[in-house]
């Protein structure tokens, strides 16, 4: 028997199982322990890229754009460790 009302169908992505099986783990521990580790390492990407200028690569090549971040994240490291280990500056004098 059909029926005169048009039917609309609502397409299920081929991916769409993958993207279930992830929505279920989002409340469990270790979801939230590598959101915060995800959380570290996409934080230190946006100091590169707002604070440092590494908008884009310069160099070409794989090896030039290896040779490039590496440089970035030394002066990050280095920054990083500067903080850590100088002393406390003191107070000027008014």
């Amino acid at each position: 028997m059909l029926s005169d009302t048009p039917q609309r169908k609502i397409p299920r992505d081929v991916h769409e199982d993958a993207r279930d099986h992830a929505r279920s783990l989002t409340g469990t521990e270790a979801f939230a322990r590598s959101r915060n580790e995800r959380k570290k390492v996409e934080m230190l990407f946006a100091h590169l890229k707002r604070h440092l200028g590494f908008e884009r690569l310069r160099l070409r090549g794989l090896s030039g754009a290896r040779d490039e971040f590496l440089l970035a994240a030394t002066v990050q490291n280095l920054r990083r460790l500067v903080k850590l280990t100088a002393p406390p500056l003191l107070p000027r004098p008014a």
